[in-house]
């Protein structure tokens, strides 16, 4: 599968997600349905009105059958540098289901979130 380079890439997660939706000759309906997304939701992700979680990504890239990881990277979750950080690796695990991934997914983002809380609470303690 030939990978292109940052610079030939759409400018945001939407685009690319259209893209490769027009590329497929899917339409948005059949995308949804088979990512398990609501229509308007993929819809808005589409248009850039929304983000998608890691999870959603994972789903849409299943739909789409391309990488999880180049999802990821697209979507600005793994730097090029960070290519086996962890959701890649979690994404590229074989010997994981689906909604193992997923989940391990889930948990992973919930986390960092919840340290990125931690340290803004810190910050506005200890200035």
């Amino acid at each position: 599968m030939h990978v292109p380079k940052p610079a030939d890439l759409p400018r945001d997660i939407g685009e690319f997600i259209r893209d490769l939706r027009h590329n497929a000759r899917i339409s948005l309906r059949e995308l949804a349905d088979r990512a398990g997304v609501s229509n308007p939701y993929l819809s808005q992700i589409e248009r850039g009105l929304r983000k998608p979680s890691a999870e959603v990504l994972s789903q849409i890239a299943g739909a789409l059958r391309v990488s999880t990881p180049l999802m990821y990277l697209r979507a600005g979750l793994l730097n090029e540098r960070d290519g086996q950080g962890v959701l890649a690796a979690i994404a590229a695990d074989a010997d994981l289901t689906i909604a193992q991934k997923q989940s391990l997914t889930q948990i992973y983002e919930t986390f960092r979130r919840e340290n990125a809380r931690a340290d803004a609470d810190d910050q506005e303690v200890h200035p």
